[in-house]
Order: C-alpha cells, then structure tokens, then sequence
C-alpha cells in the first residue's frame, strides 16, 4: 500500500506544474483545487490502509479486508478519479486548464487510481460499487445538459463513463478495461481535434464546418461514438455492459444505466 500511495503521490505532483504553467489565474485556481481533492484522496488511502494493516495485520493490497478500510480506499479512489458524488472539482479544474493538460488529466491520471479500484474491487462491498456507478452515470447525464463549455463537456462525459465502468467492475473487470481503453481513445480523440481547432465553445464548433470539413465530422463521429451510437466503437461495451447486468438479475440498474446514455446522447448531438 504504501509503494501504491506513493505512486500517486508522483502522479498528483508531476502534472501540478503543467497544469499551473500559464500564469493565469482560472488555471492556479483549477491547480489549487484539483491539488487539495487528491492529497484528500491521498490521505484517506494512506488513512485506510495504516487501519487495515493496524486491524488485521496486512499490507498486501490484494488482501486488504476489514470492511470499514475497504470503504474508505474505494470513497478515495473514487475522488481521485472524480466518481459522483466526489465529482464536483472535475469539471472546474478542466475548465481552467488548456486542453492538452485536460486531455492528460481525463486520460492518464485515471490510470493509476484505476489500476487499485481493480484490485481491491473483490474485496468491496458491491452495493457501494454499483451506488457509485448508477451515480455517477446520472451525474453525468444531467450535468452536461446546460453546458456551453466544451472541456466542462468533456468532464462530465467523463464522470459518466467511469460510472459504466465502476458498474460492471465486480462483474467482469475485463469489461471495465475494455470500456477504460475505448474512452481513452476517444477522448484523444476529441481533445486533440479541439485542441487542432482551438475551439472552446459549443458555438465555435458551429463556425467550423467551412474552414475544417473533415475533422468537424471526425469530432461529430467520436462524440456519437462517446454516446454510444449503434454504428460506431463506444456502442459496443455499453451493450455488453447492459448484458452482463442482465445477466446478474440487475434490471433497475441496467434501465437506469441505459436512462443515463441517453441523457449523454442529447447533450452531444448538441
């Protein structure tokens, strides 16, 4: 645990200069913010897992087995990736930061919190999961309705994403893997054509049809596809997901589930 607090610890510490490398003050604030959420997070893990070893004896992660330390190493992890709802600084912090930083940040800091949430996710009490999840897909849905701002856009898909993926963690955690690779792509996808464009805001993507015709469909076609339109790639986990969940006897969460992606859809069809 310790080598895995410290791990994070590196990560929160190296994107903290390129998040606060343009001297203005929406991007030292967005660094202030995302810099307290995870040394929160950090100290609740570091906090839970001492317990777990004072408890019963073990610093093994995998091992890791008192009930009440389970719990708190999830609620951590879950702000670390920005889980609803703990979601609440990651649209913020992506609104002050440049997109190449916000596409670090959405892609490669959920990497690490991830690769924990994976391996204590046997060990953790199954309704805490699938609360956050169905959470944080609504979250995500609703948030993004009256959004004007593309990386605040962006940010909720994100927490809406790892809703699925938390969802069908204790599962098939091959699934949630599946899911984390796709949205990563996309989401490449979607930062760098915004960032080729240097747009912003919904309405300069209108104005950009004329000067850039094929990228103005690629960023059309991975928006649908974070959506989870038939046709395209991010349709296929959501499907499976839905599946699998059937297949658990879960028809409330899978129609909440499916709920919540539609909510997404219409915001990005906008």
């Amino acid at each position: 645990w310790y080598m895995a607090w410290m791990g994070l610890e590196i990560n929160t510490m190296a994107i903290i200069p390129l998040m606060a490398q343009q001297h203005h003050p929406r991007a030292t604030e967005a660094t202030t913010k995302y810099f307290l959420t995870q040394a929160t997070a950090a100290a609740m893990i570091l906090f839970a897992s001492t317990m777990n070893a004072w408890t019963m004896g073990d610093w093994n992660i995998n091992q890791i087995s008192h009930p009440l330390a389970t719990t708190t190493v999830t609620l951590a992890l879950a702000l670390k990736i920005g889980l609803a709802p703990m979601h609440f600084w990651l649209p913020e912090v992506l609104q002050g930061l440049n997109l190449t930083t916000g596409l670090v940040l959405s892609t490669w800091q959920k990497l690490a919190p991830f690769a924990l949430i994976l391996q204590i996710s046997q060990n953790t009490n199954p309704a805490l999961l699938t609360t956050l999840g169905v959470m944080s897909a609504l979250v995500g849905g609703w948030g993004g309705l009256n959004q004007t701002q593309l990386r605040k856009l962006l940010a909720y898909s994100s927490i809406a994403h790892l809703g699925w993926m938390i969802i069908i963690l204790q599962f098939m955690p091959a699934l949630t893997l599946l899911n984390l690779t796709i949205y990563i792509t996309m989401t490449s996808t979607m930062f760098l054509s915004l960032k080729i464009m240097a747009s912003t805001k919904i309405n300069s993507l209108a104005l950009a049809w004329p000067k850039t015709p094929t990228l103005t469909t690629l960023i059309m076609l991975s928006l649908l596809s974070l959506g989870g339109l038939p046709p395209l790639t991010g349709f296929m986990p959501k499907w499976l997901i839905l599946q699998e969940l059937a297949k658990q006897d879960l028809p409330i969460t899978a129609t909440i589930m499916a709920m919540s992606a539609l909510l997404s859809l219409f915001f990005y069809l906008r």
